[in-house]
C-alpha cells in the first residue's frame, strides 16, 4: 500500500489517531513499541539536529535525510513530516514535497507563517497574506502524487482563525490544522467551520493548547492528534537526572541488575529490531 493512502485511511477511523513526535532514530525506536504513527516535529528536529530553537534553522536536505533513515527502519509506520513554510518560495516547497514523497513520507504539514518564523505555540507569529499562502498550498497539492497534505494556519485572532480555517477546508488539502488553539470552545468552533474536512490538533507540553485525552478529542470531532515533544522532553528530564546522579556518586555507573537503569543489552535489543521490521500493514494507529 502507498504510504499516503495508508495514512489517509487511518485518518478515517472512528477514534482520534495519535502521531507521536520523535526527534532521532533512538526515540523513534522506543516510540515504535507503543504507536505505529510518527510525527517528525520541527521543534524536536531543530533541538536534536542543530541544538537550536524552532525558529527557522532547519534545512530541508537534513529533514529529507532523516525521513529516509526513518522509512528504512520503520517501513510500516505512518510518517507525518513538519516542513514549516516549505523552506522558501513555492518552487522550493514543491521540490521538497516531491523529494519527501519519494523518500517515503506519508504526509507533510505546510504552514502559513512568514519568516522569521516561530514555534506554533510561541508569541510573535507572523502570517502570510491568505492569497499568497493558498497559491503556495495549491502548487504543493498539484505537485504531490499520493502524499497527505495538512494545511496549517498560525493565525491567533479568532475571526482570522475562522476565516482561514474555512478557506483551507475548501482546498484539496487532506487535513486542516489550526496551531496554538487555546480552548475547547475554539476547537468546537473550528470543527464547525471546516465541515467534513479532517481536523488535526497539536499538543505540546507547556504550550498554549489544553491537555486533552484521545477520548476527549474524539468527542470533539478531532481526527488526528500530534504530540510534538513527549520523547524530547522525557529525554531532557531523564538525562538531566542521570547526569546529576552520576556526579553525586563520583562517577560510579548504576548497576542495571540492581536498578531500573538501561544497560548495553537493553539498548542493543531495542535497536536490533530496526534491522527487519515488517512492511506496511492495515493495523490501527495505537498498539
Amino acid at each position: 500500500m502507498l504510504h499516503g493512502t495508508a495514512l489517509r485511511e487511518a485518518i478515517t477511523a472512528p477514534r482520534t489517531m495519535p502521531l507521536l513526535g520523535i526527534y532521532d532514530m533512538y526515540s523513534a525506536s522506543l516510540a515504535a513499541r507503543y504507536y505505529d504513527g510518527f510525527f517528525v516535529s520541527g521543534f524536536g528536529f531543530a533541538a536534536s539536529h542543530y541544538g537550536l530553537p524552532d525558529i527557522g534553522f532547519i534545512a530541508w536536505p537534513d529533514m529529507l535525510a532523516f525521513t529516509e533513515r526513518l522509512r528504512a527502519a520503520f517501513p510500516g509506520h505512518h510518517l507525518l513530516v513538519d516542513i514549516d513554510d516549505g523552506f522558501g518560495d513555492p518552487e522550493v516547497a514543491c521540490h521538497v514535497v516531491r523529494r519527501l514523497e519519494r523518500a517515503g513520507a506519508s504526509g507533510v504539514i505546510l504552514e502559513d507563517q512568514k519568516r522569521p518564523r516561530r514555534c506554533g505555540h510561541a508569541d510573535g507569529k507572523l502570517i502570510l497574506p491568505l492569497d499568497e499562502y493558498l497559491e503556495k498550498l495549491h502548487q504543493v497539492l498539484d505537485s504531490r502524487e499520493d502524499l497527505v497534505v495538512v494545511a496549517r494556519t498560525d493565525a491567533t485572532e479568532e475571526a482570522e482563525i475562522m476565516r482561514r480555517a474555512a478557506a483551507l477546508a475548501e482546498t484539496a488539502a487532506d487535513v486542516v490544522l489550526v496551531d496554538g488553539v487555546r480552548s475547547v470552545e475554539s476547537i468546537q468552533k473550528i470543527r464547525s467551520v471546516v465541515g467534513t474536512k479532517p481536523l488535526l490538533f497539536n499538543q505540546i507540553a507547556g504550550g498554549k493548547s489544553p491537555r486533552l485525552s484521545l477520548s476527549e478529542l474524539t468527542e470533539l470531532g478531532v481526527d488526528v492528534a500530534i504530540y510534538s515533544t513527549p520523547c524530547l522532553f522525557a529525554a531532557h528530564h531523564a538525562i538531566d537526572g542521570a547526569l546529576a546522579e552520576l556526579r553525586k556518586t563520583d562517577g560510579r555507573l548504576p548497576d542495571p541488575r540492581l536498578t531500573e537503569a538501561i544497560g548495553v543489552g537493553d539498548a542493543t535489543e531495542l535497536l536490533a529490531k530496526n534491522l527487519s521490521r515488517p512492511r506496511m500493514t492495515r493495523q490501527s494507529s495505537a498498539t
